[in-house]
């Protein structure tokens, strides 16, 4: 029986698409919030000067050694994504809303995973994208010292195969950032009156939408290879990240803590940090970090 549309049974359509959205919201485990620093934006884009100087504590011997943040100029700029479902006005009125429920509950889950698809996206194009010191994020010449005086450090292994990344993900500061401008919400336009779209083409309009986005962080926090995922190349990469320092030499206690692969590394890394042996011998790798699986990468 088709029924009369009123503003009591669009709030009550509107309360079941959302309700059916926010189930497939909340239904999936993201990733972004693990691998990056979650900045609230404030504007249509940040810089982020603070990069390049990570804190670390000194003897304080005379007057305070007060550190500058050092101007990188390295800004990342939001960008605006949305997702819409356009519903018959007929459907409403036949009552068929429970039709929409699997859709609505889809959108949902496809907004709570759009943030590891951007920063994945990030990601996948490290070996070839600047961060804030001018080098690609994953490169063998970063500058390190200061006065003019620099050695080139490395946090990129080589190779053509598919990248895996060692990455210290222990500390507050994260490899890389993600920022929120305004946050993935559901909205409606369903004013039968005054809606252009009800007037012109029939149909209820359902969407969410967001401003986001992504950058790099702290280069010192990952080292990536598309090497082969192995003991050796394992091993240097860890201790690579171990040694790096600061401007003044100083050990800046990086301690790796996860393995990120994507599809094609998973089993080695598995075989790799779960195995007791390896060729017959004791493996010294193994449980040496977790695998963080990332379907993503790549």
């Amino acid at each position: 029986m088709s029924k009369v549309i009123t503003p009591d049974l669009l709030a009550a359509a509107q309360r079941g698409f959302k309700t059916s959205f926010q189930k497939g919201f909340s239904g999936v485990a993201a990733l972004y919030t693990s691998l990056a620093t979650v900045i609230t934006s404030t504007a249509s884009e940040e810089t982020y000067g603070w990069l390049g100087d990570m804190p670390k504590m000194r003897e304080w011997i005379g007057d305070r050694h007060v550190k500058s943040l050092a101007a990188k100029g390295y800004s990342i700029k939001n960008r605006k994504f949305e997702g819409t479902i356009g519903v018959p006005r007929d459907d409403i009125e036949d009552d068929k809303l429970g039709l929409y429920a699997p859709r609505f509950e889809m959108l949902g889950n496809s907004a709570a995973q759009h943030p590891d698809e951007i920063l994945f996206e990030l990601i996948n194009a490290a070996t070839t994208t600047n961060c804030y010191d001018g080098q690609f994020f994953f490169d063998t010449d970063h500058p390190v010292g200061k006065d003019g005086v620099t050695t080139s450090v490395s946090n990129y292994g080589g190779g053509s195969g598919e990248m895996w990344i060692l990455a210290d993900m222990s500390r507050p500061l994260k490899p890389f950032i993600f920022q929120k401008r305004r946050d993935y919400s559901f909205t409606t336009k369903e004013d039968a009156k005054t809606s252009d779209l009800v007037f012109m083409r029939d149909e209820y309009v359902y969407g969410v939408d967001a401003r986001v986005s992504a950058g790099y962080g702290f280069w010192q926090m990952a080292f990536g290879s598309k090497d082969t995922l192995n003991a050796a190349n394992l091993k240097a990469a860890y201790t690579a990240m171990r040694d790096f320092t600061d401007d003044e030499g100083r050990k800046l206690g990086i301690n790796p803590t996860h393995l990120i692969v994507g599809n094609g590394n998973l089993f080695a890394a598995r075989d790799l940090l779960l195995s007791e042996q390896i060729g017959g011998t004791t493996n010294t790798v193994r449980n040496l970090v977790k695998i963080q699986e990332a379907p993503y990468l790549n």
